[in-house]
């Protein structure tokens, strides 16, 4: 078809029919291309946003990232634009298509599972594209976070040798929640390696809360009486379990451990400290906003890979050495 009736369609004017324009939309989605709105306007044909993509702005754990986004960008010129998605793969592409539309000097988005038409427009940009949170899996671009699948191991590990043995699991389904598979995954394994397997499993849709943390321990608990230690996808349903637990007169650490995951400063407000892992979210936002201001070098690889730690405060007891 000719060239003025791409334009009409892309440009969303009347005069083609339902079956053309369809065809053009399809072909322009499967191409990955974004139609220019500053065209002509700029001879960089670039502004000084940087689209930053993350999928939710509730969850305590993104505005950490954003901070360190911000901090970075400071003295640069470029200016953060926050997209949410609502860890929605199509909401993701919506955000996608309006935010590089602008021709943005970079994108910086949270995980690495992204739509077809999402990676075929990052993939076409021609600018810095840093994925964050994670490194488990195939990049874009350039990758900066930890290693989920790692981080669950490693608590496995330390509950393990910590003398527990009937644990349980409570976190959210995780369709979406790719970062929480993952370190289920690797909590899983390395269960399995020293012979054992979660006792029971609690799952929950929807936002994290301390109530829904109460409610869900409330809940495996009366269902296995006997678990010994409680492992819980993040800080926000572990603090919400460990007010449980000690409203029940539970002895922690020593009749039940915990541990959730983040590393959140929710956790320096309770009256016992929560075991958990640091996800090192303010570095992480800090390294991809240097990579897209040309601060830093993209290393060969093009994987920043930061170590999770591990906080051991007092929901685990002591390993013995």
């Amino acid at each position: 078809m000719s060239e003025m009736t791409v334009s009409r369609v892309l440009r969303n004017r009347g005069d083609v029919s339902a079956a053309t324009r369809e065809k053009v939309l399809t072909a322009a989605k499967t191409l990955g291309y974004v139609p220019n709105k500053i065209a002509g306007g700029l001879a960089s044909q670039r502004v000084n946003l940087v689209a930053v993509v993350i999928p939710s702005l509730s969850n305590l754990v993104f505005p950490d990232v954003l901070g360190g986004i911000s901090a970075e960008l400071d003295d640069t010129g470029l200016q953060p634009v926050i997209g949410v998605t609502n860890y929605s793969p199509a909401r993701e592409e919506m955000v996608l298509y309006d935010m590089l539309s602008w021709r943005p000097s970079g994108v910086i988005l949270a995980g690495l599972e992204h739509s077809k038409a999402s990676c075929a427009m990052l993939g076409n940009a021609g600018i810095p594209v840093v994925e964050i949170m994670d490194i488990d899996g195939e990049g874009i671009d350039t990758l900066v976070g930890i290693s989920h699948i790692r981080a669950g191991r490693e608590m496995a590990a330390r509950i393990i040798a910590a003398g527990y043995r009937r644990i349980g699991f409570v976190g959210t389904h995780m369709p979406e929640d790719h970062r929480a598979r993952k370190r289920l995954v690797g909590f899983e394994e390395c269960l399995a390696e020293a012979g054992l397997h979660l006792e029971a499993r609690e799952y929950y849709q929807g936002g994290s809360s301390l109530l829904k943390g109460r409610e869900l321990t409330q809940r495996i608990l009366t269902r296995a009486p006997d678990l010994d230690f409680l492992y819980f996808s993040n800080d926000m349903i572990g603090a919400g379990g460990l007010l449980h637990c000690l409203d029940k007169g539970y002895d922690i650490s020593g009749q039940i451990g915990l541990a959730g995951f983040n590393g959140v400063d929710l956790l320096d407000g309770l009256p016992v400290r929560l075991t958990t892992t640091d996800a090192r979210r303010v570095e992480i936002g800090r390294r991809a906003a240097r990579i897209v201001a040309g601060k830093d070098i993209t290393p060969p690889d093009r994987i920043v890979a930061l170590q999770p730690t591990f906080i051991a405060g007092e929901t685990i007891r002591e390993i013995k050495p």
